[in-house]
């Protein structure tokens, strides 16, 4: 599985969103210049999250996309879902006619295709919005708290 420009964009647009935003709206150039993505190319990944329900827009001066729900309810892998489709690395395969238990599909499915599958939701669906602002504030130093005596 190779995400697509629109599962990299739309995910990194989400956490400005939710870094930046704070619940407020914010106007999509804002989060484009931050990002170094195209507008044009933010306005339609920004269509299918509204449409997905995962962003609200509001026209106007003071308007833009704000997240409809708390970053903390926010899974990665419902982002990408909605941006990417199906997650999966390889899909069960039963057209080579052999009996499902015994070939050697069957087993790579078993033992390989599906344990990769489940590490990869485990991962997306175990972070949220939140967890990747938390890390991205830890990365730049602005987690830690220092106290002068």
């Amino acid at each position: 599985m190779k995400l697509s420009t629109k599962g990299r964009y739309g995910l990194r647009a989400l956490v400005d969103l939710a870094w930046c935003g704070k619940g407020e709206h914010l106007a999509l150039y804002q989060v484009a210049e931050r990002q170094r993505i195209s507008e044009n190319y933010l306005e339609q990944v920004f269509s299918t999250l509204r449409k997905a329900g995962l962003v609200k827009s509001v026209k106007g001066a003071q308007g833009g996309y704000a997240l409809t729900e708390k970053p903390e309810s926010v899974r990665v892998g419902t982002i990408l879902r909605v941006l990417e489709g199906n997650l999966l690395i390889a899909d069960h395969d039963g057209s080579d006619g052999e009996p499902e238990t015994t070939s050697i599909q069957a087993t790579l499915q078993a033992v390989v295709w599906d344990r990769v599958n489940e590490a990869v939701l485990n991962v997306v669906d175990g972070l949220t919005l939140a967890d990747l602002v938390d890390d991205y504030r830890k990365r730049n130093g602005e987690g830690s708290l220092m106290f002068f005596i």
